[in-house]
C-alpha cells in the first residue's frame, strides 16, 4: 500500500473504539484500523480471483477442501483424501498432456 498517509474522520460506536484502544495501547489506533482495513481489501480481492477461478473452471469440491484440511491436520478422513489425490493425479496428469499437446 502506499506510504503517503492522509487523516480521516471516521464515525464507530464509543464502546467498539474503547475496546480497540484497550486492545492496542495509546498511539496503535490507527495502525489497528489500517491493517483491518487492510485485510479485508486483500479478503476482497482474493473473492474476486477464486469468483473468477470457478466462473472458468466451475465450483471448488467441497469434500476435496475438507480433504486437504484434515489432512493438514493430521486427521485423513476414511479414503476421502486418497480419493481426492486419485483425482487430482489424474487430472494432473490430464493437464500435463495439454500443456504438451
Amino acid at each position: 500500500m502506499s506510504s503517503v498517509t492522509r487523516k480521516y474522520s471516521i464515525s464507530i460506536p464509543e464502546d467498539l473504539a474503547e475496546s480497540v484502544r484497550a486492545k492496542v495501547g495509546p498511539g496503535n489506533f490507527s495502525a489497528f484500523v489500517t491493517a483491518l482495513i487492510e485485510r479485508e481489501v486483500q479478503r476482497g480481492n482474493l473473492r474476486e480471483l477464486i469468483d473468477a477461478a470457478e466462473l472458468q473452471h466451475g465450483p471448488v469440491d467441497r469434500a476435496a477442501v475438507e480433504a486437504r484440511r484434515a489432512a493438514l491436520r493430521g486427521e485423513a478422513l476414511d479414503g476421502e483424501m486418497r480419493d481426492s489425490e486419485a483425482r487430482d493425479g489424474a487430472n494432473a496428469g490430464t493437464r500435463s498432456k495439454k500443456a504438451a499437446a
